[in-house]
């Protein structure tokens, strides 16, 4: 390709509401899960929130975010240091969003676009999303991490 017809390519590549994004958004509604979008208020812009479980799903395509050992990540034959150093800094940022987000008190999900192209791993993924995000309770926190103060008598010691 010509760097004019790369950069037309690249350029054409969206960066939210994907296919895969989608797939797995129409996935989770039809399971009755109820979701944010594109909260920017969290670090790293997550693809799907799901606040009532404290979690949040990046939605990864294999190519932007180096995702290793995939028969679709392949840096192009052009401009190999751009690409390979745009790549790294992707996933370094990855890395730092995930970090932070946990510290915030949030799990985070990784899907990646290659598990989501052929129907028999769709359908593993996204029960796998799934079950991860209800089997973690309903609230995502416990009562010991939340500053709730009680309306009932003081505590006093009720030994004999």
């Amino acid at each position: 390709m010509t760097t004019e017809q790369r950069s037309r390519c690249m350029a054409a590549i969206k960066g939210k509401d994907t296919m895969p994004e989608m797939i797995v958004r129409k996935y989770l509604f039809s399971c009755g899960l109820r979701f944010r979008i594109q909260v920017r208020k969290l670090p790293g812009n997550p693809d799907i929130v799901l606040p009532k479980y404290k979690t949040v799903i990046f939605v990864d395509g294999c190519f932007w975010h180096g995702h290793e050992d995939c028969r679709y990540f392949r840096l192009p034959k052009s401009n190999v240091e751009f690409w390979k150093a745009k790549i790294e800094r992707n996933v370094a940022r990855d890395v730092c969003n995930e970090v932070a987000l946990k510290a915030l008190g949030w799990r985070v999900v990784r899907v990646w676009e290659c598990e989501l192209r052929n129907k028999v791993n769709r359908e593993e993924t996204l029960n796998r999303i799934y079950d991860s995000i209800t089997s973690y309770g309903t609230n995502g926190y416990s009562f010991e991490e939340t500053d709730i103060s009680t309306a009932a008598e003081p505590e006093s010691d009720y030994s004999i």
